[in-house]
């Protein structure tokens, strides 16, 4: 339940066109569901504008289709994270009209009525090719929360170039997501080059002294560029959410 549905139901209380009784009805709906392997907080549109989210990784099909199943009924829009080609399969004979992007491991179905868009536009910078399967994370989730998404793939500072002759499109982003492993330096370069708020994501990408990405997320978080976000190792998420919260002010 979104604030909107709420805001609807007051409305026809105040015109006399539904009784307070039903109003509360609906409003006590299932607020959480125990699904006995799992508990569903049905009201977490209504506070942060957007159902819970299903981090797949870990979960069985049969639990992750359930409760992904119990959340797009109500129309109010469903996103997975961490999606295994197993339960993307089995998640997409259940909801036909799911989108699935294999490469960000997603799933994301639309709401019924749309979330209200965010003032600008959220863009997904990649350092490298092999940043991409987080910055889908990234993206996909960006555009499930109502932000306008674009995505500026491969600009590395390995050829410095590549960057800074896409300085137009970093100029118009309202909020930038910078996904980078290895040396996690370009954060810092975008960080000196914009006005605009910058979210860190360091990969788990890179040879053996990366530590799975402990060195880009060490580098990110002593950044000399004043007012980067750092969140954590290859959390594209994480870093959306921020960033359509910044988006949506």
């Amino acid at each position: 339940m979104r604030r909107e549905h709420v805001r609807d139901l007051l409305a026809q209380v105040a015109d006399g066109a539904l009784p307070v009784d039903a109003a509360l009805e609906r409003l006590a709906f299932e607020p959480a569901e125990s699904l006995g392997f799992a508990t569903i907080d049905h009201h977490r549109a209504l506070r942060q504008g957007f159902p819970e989210v299903v981090f797949g990784e870990g979960k069985s099909t049969e639990h992750l289709v359930t409760i992904a199943c119990r959340i797009a009924e109500r129309g109010e829009g469903l996103l997975v994270t961490r999606l295994a080609a197993e339960a993307a399969t089995a998640l997409a004979e259940r909801v036909p009209s799911i989108e699935l992007n294999p490469l960000g491991r997603t799933a994301f179905l639309a709401p019924s009525n749309p979330i209200p868009a965010g003032r600008g536009s959220v863009l997904v910078v990649t350092a490298g090719t092999s940043d991409l399967p987080v910055a889908e994370e990234a993206a996909v989730t960006a555009t499930a929360l109502g932000n306008c998404v674009s995505r500026l793939v491969d600009v590395g500072v390995a050829g410095i170039h590549r960057v800074l002759a896409r300085r137009e499109e970093l100029m118009t982003a309202s909020v930038i997501i910078v996904v980078a492993g290895m040396d996690g330096a370009l954060p810092s370069v975008i960080g000196g080059l914009v006005r605009v708020p910058v979210i860190a994501v360091p990969t788990s990408v890179g040879y053996g002294a990366s530590f799975h990405g402990l060195a880009a997320l060490l580098t990110m978080l002593n950044s000399c560029a004043a007012g980067i976000t750092v969140v954590n190792i290859d959390n594209g998420f994480g870093a959306a959410v921020a960033a359509s919260r910044i988006n949506h002010v």
